[in-house]
């Protein structure tokens, strides 16, 4: 792991989960697909679970809000508020926070809180994605690593690049108008 990863942001291997990837999609593509609650539809759930629901308000203090159905049904609402808000660069959210930057009561679902960054960096003809989950303690950190944070964030972007190449389909066989 690239211990300058961002100029802001010190991953602690004690508290922090980091997932690094070279991926073959441009970070035009993999932005689109992060911030556009119809594409976060689509990926961001590893399978068989869904996402059902996705509203996004695209600014720091807005709200990034997503259901997750496991394949039994239950529904599982994860809400935060956006921290940091960069084009094509960095998106950060936390679920520490509701929008406005409002402190949050605690979560039943989720027995701890997180800040996640995911930073989106040109790399040849795709993106560096570095996606860097910070825990407040140690305990944290392990919880959601046991509850397969790299198996799933993994999942979920195995399943970010294969939707992101059908955007970009429709646009490689879109010929000119003839000029007249």
């Amino acid at each position: 792991m690239n211990s300058n990863i961002h100029p802001n942001i010190n991953p602690n291997p004690e508290l922090d989960l980091v997932l690094e990837r070279v991926i073959d999609v441009s970070p035009a593509l993999v932005w689109l697909a992060w911030t556009t609650p119809e594409h976060v539809l689509r990926w961001f759930t590893p399978a068989p679970w869904q996402t059902v629901a996705c509203e996004i308000d695209l600014r720091p203090g807005g709200r990034f809000h997503t259901v997750m159905q496991s394949p039994e049904g239950q529904q599982h609402p994860n809400s935060g508020c956006y921290l940091e808000v960069i084009p094509e660069k960095k998106l950060s959210w936390t679920d520490a926070l509701a929008p406005g930057f409002r402190p949050t009561a605690a979560d039943p679902h989720l027995p701890f809180r997180f800040t996640a960054h995911i930073l989106i960096e040109p790399h040849g003809a795709g993106t560096k994605y570095t996606a860097i989950v910070m825990h407040a303690d140690t305990s944290a950190r392990a919880q959601h690593e046991a509850m397969g944070f790299y198996d799933g964030w993994g999942a979920a972007l195995d399943q970010l690049v294969a939707y992101a190449k059908t955007l970009v389909a429709p646009a490689l066989t879109t010929k000119a108008a003839p000029l007249e």
